[in-house]
């Protein structure tokens, strides 16, 4: 066992100065098989502690439940880098950010409007309270002073650019202390005055997060943190990336001074992202400025470990500044990346969305359209149907879109309502009459500013020519099981020229063994694949995307199952591709 602290001048471990050298890499974003792997490959590059967030809602999807098994195995998480030899960060939020669904936030706490986000409020902090005591199980034995390798934990997340509540940040202080957390607590805020100021109370230490100007932000770290380590528990080495805009990228010379001017100034480091991982399933978040913007499925960040897990210019240029200041960075290097195999197939059997909703959902009456969250679903999509039987022109409305609804009148399309381009409206066929179908997806809740919370679904009132629309049939759709589809699919007309959505569509593969893949997207419109029962993600032909990274975990030797939702129209061609695609870049 040993003693962790923050001194006057550095981190102290047995009283001895400790210069963190760390890499952000979450659990979640990671198939638990590469774990390890991906742990060894932070010491190889001359890191000497893991950071990680904490998923509040992956571990919570669900009222009542809390799953720290498979991929959500916190603790085996934790235990693989103490076998590396390495040291451990934990941010557990509650808030986290993370470009992840809800910033971490699970769903299901803001069913009830009086529940508040992010601030000193009693139903949300008995949440807080107990989502933290079913992690002290995890968090408190693997601690440094009782032989874990634990050495910092952090309270909220960048709190000083939402609010400014001390006796929220307090609670949460007396909230960790109180599960057993004894290692120094930690804060993080852009390095400006307002935000270092009402980011964190006096017993935090304040660390900063910045990818650039590293001597000009230390200063004014310093300026807020009299005294103790610097350290910068963010450096941004990359960006994320949005549908419909470019994949970001950094300069790798740039980034690589930027983090040696933070060394040899003595500061302490986080990078963010060491290794980014995907967003698998239905996990993406998304930013609303004005603008809805929904996160891409990979978290590549163009950080120093690509999605895949191997070693970039930017990781090669990394060790290089790393080896100067870690006397204790190991010799070992990675491998090099090499091509995934290629592979194409056909996916052979459909059946319409429509056809099997039954199967998927429990349908409810309502007077009006209800929220997802009042379908008992916080992720994914629900469908909507009710009749209509108008004479002459009829427009369709909505209170708000969240985010992306697919209209049809008796099966035949007739459009569709974007939350990206603030569509409410929609006008319908002269005289439509018959059965009217929405399918409504979930792109990715809010991660970042006021709309954290929100509800999802389409949003009351429903309206067509300024009147009351309803009554409305609803449910929201379980796609964790996909027996249904299996069962309900039908060979495929091979005389179409692509599969008409909304529809699911099974292929099958055969592999040798099994070994990481790169999924082509780009004849496909917009969906989601899942592979041998595995989420991998969405796709969409805006990109700037056009490859889904399938971990080997996830496969198997001989025959693998694939199953697309396309939700627009899509090729029944399957292709596996070398490399990946990330899209675009700016320059």
């Amino acid at each position: 066992m040993s003693e962790f602290r923050i001194g006057d001048d550095d981190f102290l471990l047995d009283g001895k100065p400790l210069r963190i050298l760390a890499g952000a890499l979450h659990y979640f974003r990671v198939h638990p098989d590469q774990w390890r792997d991906r742990i060894r490959k932070a010491r190889q590059m001359g890191l000497n502690t893991i950071e990680t967030y904490v998923a509040w809602n992956a571990h919570a999807p669900r009222p009542g439940e809390f799953d720290l098994t498979g991929g959500l195995d916190l603790g085996r998480f934790l235990d693989e880098v103490a076998a590396e030899g390495m040291h451990a960060i934990v941010r557990p939020g509650p808030y986290i950010c993370a470009e992840w669904t809800n910033g971490g936030l699970p769903a299901w706490l803001f069913a009830a409007e009086s529940v508040g986000v992010r601030r000193d409020e009693p139903q949300y902090l008995a949440a807080v309270e107990d989502y933290l005591r079913r992690l002290a199980p995890v968090l408190v034995p693997r601690q440094i002073d009782r032989g874990g390798p634990i050495i910092l934990v952090q309270i909220e997340n960048e709190y000083g650019a939402y609010g400014s509540d001390p006796v929220y940040l307090e609670k949460l202080v007396d909230l960790n202390r109180a599960i057993g957390i004894t290692v120094p607590l930690t804060t993080v805020d852009q390095p400006e005055p307002a935000m270092l100021d009402g980011g964190s109370i006096p017993g935090l230490h304040k660390t900063a997060s910045f990818g650039s100007r590293s001597i000009e932000r230390l200063a004014t770290l310093r300026e807020h943190q009299p005294t103790g380590p610097l350290m910068c528990s963010e450096f941004w080495d990359g960006w994320f990336d949005h549908w419909g805009a470019h994949h970001h990228t950094t300069s790798v010379a740039d980034s690589a001074k930027d983090l040696d001017d933070l060394l040899a100034a003595g500061a302490s480091v986080n990078i963010y992202m060491f290794h980014g991982g995907t967003n698998f399933g239905f996990t993406n978040g998304a930013n609303d400025k004005g603008v809805y913007q929904p996160i891409v499925t990979s978290y590549d960040y163009d950080a120093p470990l690509d999605e895949a897990g191997n070693p970039t210019a930017k990781y090669w240029a990394f060790r290089e500044v790393l080896r100067r200041y870690n006397p204790d960075a190991v010799e070992e290097t990675p491998a090099e990346a090499s091509a995934a195999p290629a592979l194409r197939t056909r996916l052979t059997r459909t059946v319409s969305l429509s056809a099997v909703a039954d199967a998927l959902g429990d349908w409810s009456t309502h007077d009006d359209v209800p929220t997802m969250e009042a379908l008992g679903r916080y992720e994914g999509f629900a469908m909507y149907r009710t009749e209509v039987d108008a004479t002459g022109p009829a427009v369709l409305e909505f209170g708000e879109v969240r985010d992306r609804a697919l209209v049809s009148l008796d099966g035949r399309p007739v459009g569709v309502l974007a939350r990206d381009h603030h569509d409410r409206t929609l006008g319908l066929p002269a005289d439509a009459r018959g059965t009217l179908e929405v399918v409504l997806e979930d792109q990715g809740r809010v991660n970042y500013g006021p709309r954290i919370g929100e509800p999802k679904g389409l949003i009351a009132p429903a309206s067509l020519n300024g009147h009351p629309l309803g009554p409305w049939r609803a449910a929201a759709l379980d796609l964790t099981d996909l027996t249904p589809v299996r069962d309900a699919a039908s060979p495929a007309d091979p005389a179409l020229p692509a599969i008409p959505g909304p529809t699911f569509a099974v292929g099958a593969f055969e592999l040798d063994e099994p070994a990481d893949l790169y999924l082509a997207t780009r004849a496909w419109g917009k969906g989601s694949v899942w592979i041998n029962g595995f989420h991998i993600g969405r796709y969409w032909s805006r990109g700037p995307q056009h490859t889904l990274y399938v971990p080997a975990g996830a496969l198997r030797a001989g025959t693998n199952e694939i199953i697309v939702l396309e939700l627009q129209s899509g090729s029944a061609d399957v292709e596996f591709v070398p490399w990946p695609d990330l899209g675009h870049t700016d320059f």
